[in-house]
């Protein structure tokens, strides 16, 4: 049996797209010639992939066993051309990483550049994502490792120490709750709210503690990054949480860090592996690395 990778990667696409005419779109190909691959997958693999009706088509328990294994497949092979690619210039390797942004805009950054410094000849690929869409595309084999929020994420990760951060609230200058060092979010909660995307850890976090304090959430606008989060607090439209160290990148505007009382405002955050297989070499080396950087910074 002979396998194309164009037909492995195009089958990724629609798993990913959930959308022949999409997944066709996003690989440079005509939709017909798209179904065309994909009934030839089939043929080849001798199962069916895709239940087609008048509806569409909807992937079949084969096909989510079958994207697991091309993701690596394909991995590999990219791999494989990258290393014979860049062979002269010193590079060996790749590693995908998926990460929040809490921990992409606290402390990858300096420890990524750190990394490839000492490692020239490994590529790292970063991808911003929530924490639970970073638990699933790590045991999905979309990505070698994550970093995510502590939590339960079920037996098919296994789960690392690796940093702590800080949830503060972020006020305007002259907001009263300014001249405060530290406050309940139950003295946040009358005021109204600047919160991150739904989905968010911070935006459950700020449900969750608002349900507890049996108050109604004053939620005036979300976004999806910190600076902007930032920017609307600072322009007065309402309090924010968000972790100390992101704050701090924009300490020239006009806004005021507190600190909370509560306990769960001091946080975990966690690397994540495929349980039960061991990472390849740099993956290791990556994940070695981030532990250690962890181990000796504050």
């Amino acid at each position: 049996m002979k396998l194309d990778p164009v037909s492995l990667r195009l089958f990724v696409a629609v798993m990913e797209e959930s959308a022949i005419a999409r997944a066709a779109a996003r690989e440079h190909i005509a939709p017909s010639a798209a179904s065309r691959r994909l009934a030839e997958l089939e043929q080849q693999l001798g199962v069916e992939l895709f239940a087609r009706s008048n509806r569409g088509t909807q992937p079949t328990p084969a096909a989510y066993a079958l994207l697991h294994m091309a993701r690596g497949v394909l991995h590999d092979l990219d791999g494989i051309a990258t290393q014979m690619r860049d062979y002269g210039s010193g590079l060996r390797g790749q590693v995908r990483v998926v990460a929040n942004i809490s921990a992409i805009t606290q402390f990858l950054p300096g420890e990524l550049q750190a990394f490839m410094a000492q490692n020239p000849q490994v590529q790292v690929r970063l991808q911003e994502q929530i924490s639970s869409a970073i638990a699933n595309s790590v045991a999905e084999n979309a990505a070698d490792v994550g970093i995510l929020n502590a939590g339960s994420y079920g037996d098919r990760l296994q789960l690392l120490p690796y940093r702590e951060d800080e949830l503060v609230l972020a006020v305007p200058a002259r907001h009263a709750l300014a001249r405060r060092k530290a406050v309940r979010l139950a003295d946040a909660l009358p005021y109204d709210m600047v919160g991150m995307h739904p989905g968010s850890a911070i935006h459950n976090q700020l449900l969750r503690a608002a349900a507890d304090a049996g108050q109604a959430l004053r939620l005036r606008m979300q976004v999806t990054s910190y600076d902007a989060l930032c920017s609307m607090v600072a322009a007065g439209h309402g309090l924010g949480l968000i972790p100390r160290r992101s704050a701090q990148i924009f300490r020239g505007l006009a806004i005021r860090l507190v600190a909370l009382t509560e306990p769960w405002a001091r946080r975990r955050l966690m690397l994540c592996l495929r349980a039960n297989e061991e990472p390849t070499g740099v993956t290791r080396l990556l994940v070695a690395h981030l532990q250690n950087t962890s181990e000796a910074l504050p």
